[in-house]
């Protein structure tokens, strides 16, 4: 089996019910600027939200800011508490620890918010370490790359570039395969987060699975 496994967190590790897209809208509403429609909204989840906002969104670059703290407030004040962990993937995580495994979270969401969201959803005892943007969202570059590259050290990556023992990622949008595949790493994808039809596969995604229970089996197979 791997001997570092990292894991994307919304989409992945836990389905936000809502809070992440019902919460843009209502931040987008609250500032007077016009709403995308869903498909552009899911797709709002997963990449940094700070680019998204001009890139999906339309938000003007001069008003990202006012509207990310609006939502950041609104998210933390109510939306966390509507994620919840998808199902069987606790059990997974707390398999594969128990097998050996270093687990690990590496997600573009704030590393502080990360934090919050695992300690709320009563997730966060199962990781050893977790990895994410800074504080200052539009100091995020490099998409997933970084974070995935900061793991890796955090847990012994050489200075070779060498990963240590076998590692791989786990997620649930292209952008989780790219950053593994630009750091040497495979990437697991999972079929129940935010991926278009086709997407992690079009990525380069080693292996999509359908439920905890067959990625479970997959990464104790070592793909």
């Amino acid at each position: 089996m791997h001997a570092l496994i990292l894991f994307d967190l919304d989409g992945t590790l836990v389905d936000p019910a809502g809070a992440i897209t019902g919460g843009i809208s209502s931040a987008l509403r609250s500032h007077g600027l016009p709403v995308p429609d869903d498909d552009a909204l899911q797709a709002m989840v997963g990449p940094p939200l700070v680019h998204s906002l001009t890139a999906l969104g339309g938000v003007p670059a001069a008003r990202v800011q006012e509207v990310m703290a609006t939502y950041r407030a609104g998210y933390v004040s109510t939306g966390m508490a509507q994620s919840r962990p998808y199902p069987g993937v606790a059990r997974c995580v707390e398999a594969l620890a128990a097998e050996g495994a270093v687990v690990a979270v590496a997600t573009q969401k704030p590393e502080w918010l990360a934090e919050e969201l695992l300690e709320a959803q009563g997730l966060r005892h199962l990781f050893a370490s977790v990895h994410g943007s800074p504080r200052d969202e539009a100091a995020a570059v490099g998409g997933k790359e970084p974070i995935i590259r900061a793991a890796l050290e955090h847990h012994g990556r050489h200075a070779d570039g060498a990963v240590p023992g076998r590692a791989v990622m786990v997620g649930d949008r292209r952008h989780d395969v790219e950053g593994a595949l630009a750091n040497g790493l495979s990437c697991i994808g999972v079929a129940w987060g935010f991926a278009a039809p086709g997407e992690l596969e079009d990525a380069g995604a080693s292996a999509v699975v359908q439920s905890a229970e067959e990625l479970l089996e997959v990464l104790r197979g070592g793909l």
